[in-house]
């Protein structure tokens, strides 16, 4: 094998891993922030975000505007209205060791000329909620969850309820608007009472007060989280009109604090990041003794108008970083491995375990990934295992006390035929993935096919959550996505949970999918190694779904981004029968969307834009699409490439850098009327 072909074959696999771990975290953030039922400890939702993040950085081609590690979280629950932020609500990366700490200093001394020490303001980071409140003329007006960045959840009601929310500021002096972002937490002393009185009632106890506070605060009734003892820190500000605030981060906090909101007691300025170090044991040490749960340290440069400099990078601020406190192990026994039937037929090993608390949830399973590594990591049923935790990360087998192994104890070999369904397993050359072969007729095929149809980066059809896919399955009322758009209310209506005015909801949703863009439905189809990017590249150069399906191979090659194997893939699917005639179901039931902008004729085709500040009328996601699909680039920095910096409600040095670049400047209706052309 050639050099040249050796690599486009590991570019593949770095592909379909992406792929694999977008699709995974999805699922994971749609789990936990809107059904209020985590599939998986926090541990390993950090694993695959380092992977993922990891794999990005080494295939950069790779990175999408939609991939997970470009967003902060998961979208908002229809139950709640919805609240765009004017300042996006970001997440910080994180810092597992001291050389990570380390590192984050000496990239932020490469862009900024500094010779004296950098103060920092550190405070722990809290294992809570995060949310925003703001305020007009001094008083409170509305609250929201953070959501996924960009729009959360309205919870005015519910964080009203909070007492250490103040209802109008004690001051005068106040900005006419004012946002402060902060974390809903509940007190150990709290979480440990409302256990005890839930399991006197007969109720389920809570797993942790970080689920607590969630669900708490999540509440369709204000009463239910008015009677719950959820508590508040603010950390930070958003946005500030008519008003000014001190240079200093720390000063910030100490005007909050006087204006009467409730600021973390453990916060402080330190000198260097020695200091920083010093702060980090010493929580490290208190942390047992601190009446609410932390998982570990943030640390901020103090001074606002360098944070300003250094911007941000990605979804995350340069001028911020989260570290971490070390992993939290414990020991377990694997009480057995069984393999899980994926969309694409990918069988995953999964090891069942004696229940183990580990920091803060209890952990009864853990991905092997594939057979390779179960292998490697030589695990086997009986086994008495480590497993770890790693922050909030997902769970995963660290190792195994081999002079524990029960005589007799074998390795699981990969099985030959599908625990589902009874069809053979395969195994292609060269590939730690197995795969089911019976496509449609098995029913965890089925079910994961639907579920991503139904997914938010594919139809977004609100409210069908997994679980209720599962039981239309297994009750055979919808054997394909196409089934989806003939179900009647009543039908659904039968289902667990599911009342007469649900149902409709529901399919009022259903029908609502319909209108949808031409990317959005080729990803919902699920076709192998066919992600978001792929997709909007196949809508933009064959522009409908006729053209698509009568491309050769070769045709499908001279789309960016499409090599040999996707491109078999693609044809195989649109060549087999049962998948041809889904597809024309799928176009009759209605289906429709605009008519894509074909890049060559669009002002934007080649262009590369740089988005700053808040949009009135779209969120930065959804600007970055319209670009994207008009043939340009966002960038997210200015330079001399740069063709046009967007400047939405409060720009920054993004801004001030295209001025003095000389770079043309758009303001949001300009930026519209460009779209328009």
């Amino acid at each position: 094998m050639t050099a040249k072909r050796k690599a486009d074959a590991t570019r593949r696999t770095a592909a379909t891993r992406v792929a694999e771990v977008r699709e995974l975290l999805d699922r994971y953030n749609y789990q936990y922030y809107v059904l209020d039922n985590p599939e998986v400890p926090d541990a390993e939702y950090d694993r695959l975000m380092l992977e993922l993040r990891e794999l990005e950085s080494r295939y950069p081609e790779l990175l999408t505007a939609t991939s997970p590690t470009q967003r902060v979280g998961a979208t908002p629950a229809a139950a709640f209205g919805a609240v765009r932020h004017r300042i996006p609500m970001l997440s910080l990366e994180n810092a597992f060791s001291e050389q990570d700490v380390r590192d984050f200093e000496r990239r932020i001394r490469e862009r900024l000329p500094l010779e004296e020490p950098i103060r920092y303001s550190a405070e722990p980071k809290m294992d809570g909620l995060a949310v925003s409140a703001r305020y007009e003329n001094g008083v409170f007006v509305q609250g929201a969850t953070r959501g996924d960045g960009e729009t959360g959840e309205d919870i005015t009601q519910n964080l009203r309820t909070i007492g250490s929310l103040p209802l109008k500021l004690r001051a005068a002096d106040a900005p006419r608007v004012f946002e402060v972002r902060g974390e809903v937490f509940m007190p150990l002393a709290g979480f440990e009472k409302l256990n005890k009185e839930a399991v006197a009632r007969g109720e389920k106890a809570f797993v942790n007060p970080r689920n607590a506070a969630a669900g708490s605060l999540r509440q369709l009734d204000p009463r239910m989280t008015a009677a719950r003892p959820l508590d508040l820190f603010i950390y930070g500000i958003g946005q500030v009109a008519g008003g000014k605030v001190p240079a200093h981060h720390s000063q910030v906090l100490q005007l909050l604090r006087r204006w009467g909101f409730k600021i973390c007691p453990q916060s402080r300025v330190v000198e260097s990041i020695d200091g920083c170090l010093e702060y980090y044991r010493e929580m490290g040490a208190a942390r047992s003794k601190l009446p609410y749960q932390i998982d570990g340290v943030v640390y901020k440069i103090d001074d606002i108008e360098l944070q300003r400099q250094l911007g941000f990078v990605s979804r995350a601020p340069r001028w911020a970083i989260a570290h971490k406190f070390p992993a939290e192990e414990a020991l377990t026994t694997v009480r057995d491995i069984e393999f899980q039937v994926g969309r694409t037929g990918a069988l995953t090993p999964v090891a069942r375990l004696e229940p183990v608390f580990v920091g803060g949830v209890t952990v009864s399973n853990a991905t092997l990934h594939n057979v390779d590594e179960m292998t490697r990591k030589d695990v086997r049923p009986g086994d008495t295992v480590v497993i770890r935790r790693a922050g909030d990360v997902i769970p995963e087998v660290a190792r195994v006390l081999v002079e524990r192994r029960v005589s007799g104890a074998k390795l699981v070999k990969l099985p030959r035929h599908c625990p589902v369904c009874g069809s053979p397993v395969v195994r292609e050359a060269e590939q730690a993935v197995a795969r089911c072969t019976g496509g449609r007729a098995c029913a965890a095929q089925r079910k994961e096919e639907i579920k991503h149809f139904a997914s938010r980066r594919a139809l977004d059809i609100q409210g069908l959550g997994d679980k209720l896919v599962e039981q239309l399955v297994d009750q055979d009322l919808v054997r394909t996505p196409a089934d989806l758009f003939g179900i009647k209310t009543e039908q659904l209506a039968t289902l667990e949970r599911m009342g007469e005015k649900s149902a409709q909801k529901l399919q009022a949703a259903i029908a609502a999918a319909k209108r949808t863009t031409l990317a959005r439905f080729l990803y919902a189809l699920g076709i192998r190694d066919v992600g978001e990017a792929t997709a909007l590249a196949l809508a933009q150069h064959f522009g409908n779904p006729a053209a698509l399906r009568a491309a050769s191979v070769e045709d499908l090659q001279q789309v960016a981004d499409v090599g040999p194997v996707v491109a078999g893939h693609i044809c195989a699917y649109f060549g087999n029968a049962e998948n041809a005639k889904l597809v024309d179901r799928l176009l009759a039931s209605g289906i429709t969307w605009p008519a894509p902008v074909r890049p060559g004729r669009s002002p934007l085709a080649g262009r590369i834009l740089v988005l700053t500040g808040a949009l009135a009328n779209m969120t930065r996601e959804e600007a970055a699409g319209e670009i994207a699909q008009r043939g340009g680039k966002v960038s997210g920095s200015v330079s001399k490439k740069t063709d046009y910096v967007v400047a939405g409600e409060d720009a920054g040095s993004k801004l001030k850098k295209a001025r003095e670049l000389g770079v043309a400047v758009l303001d949001e209706q300009a930026f519209l009327k460009l779209l328009r052309a």
